[in-house]
């Protein structure tokens, strides 16, 4: 198992990458879209995670976050694990045109892993990058608000629903974060 992006210090911000298995594009449904914002904002009310930016792409999620409980490991392993059933529910629904090539590859990539019983929505690493300067910060998030410019999604970072760029340009946003000028004093 590789160490390279493992979560060390449980208390310090990240920038994390949260992709869906063989890089489906899963997220191009605004009720998959909304299953992430919203637990999110329950990760936020219940389990103290702090949001400084993120992006909800077609196929992974950028966050950069820290846990306010100082267990930021477990709390995206209970979010990956729910928002992976709550996903694959609505996937198993005849709404859902792609559902059997879909439930086929969440089956395929499940049965490549022992502790995994039926399927696989997530990857298991979380692509974690501690947090440690400013500068740093401030280009990850130049990053994160980036993605939605650079696959043609949008013309510009804070027309993209899903994304704390809206929040940063004054915007109404799909959820509350911590906005960095409030939060970088404080790494």
């Amino acid at each position: 198992m590789s160490t390279g992006y493992q979560i060390k210090d449980q208390s310090a911000p990240y920038f994390l990458t949260l992709q869906i298995v063989n890089w489906i594009d899963v997220f191009t449904r605004k009720v998959y879209k909304d299953i992430i914002i919203d637990s999110l904002k329950f990760c936020q009310r219940v389990k103290h995670l702090e949001i400084y930016g993120f992006v909800v792409m077609s196929n992974h999620i950028h966050l950069i976050a820290r846990s306010g409980s100082d267990d930021l490991s477990g709390l995206l392993r209970d979010f990956k694990k729910f928002t992976s059933k709550k996903i694959t529910e609505v996937v198993d629904s005849p709404q859902e045109s792609r559902r059997k090539w879909m439930l086929k590859l969440f089956e395929f990539e499940a049965m490549k892993r022992k502790k995994v019983n039926k399927m696989q929505l997530w990857t298991h690493e979380n692509h974690a990058i501690e947090l440690y300067s400013n500068a740093f910060i401030i280009e990850k998030l130049d990053y994160i608000h980036a993605n939605p410019v650079k696959v043609g999604i949008v013309e510009y970072p804070e027309q993209y629903l899903y994304s704390s760029a809206r929040n940063y340009a004054g915007l109404p946003g799909v959820l509350d974060i911590v906005e960095l000028s409030r939060a970088i004093s404080t790494y």
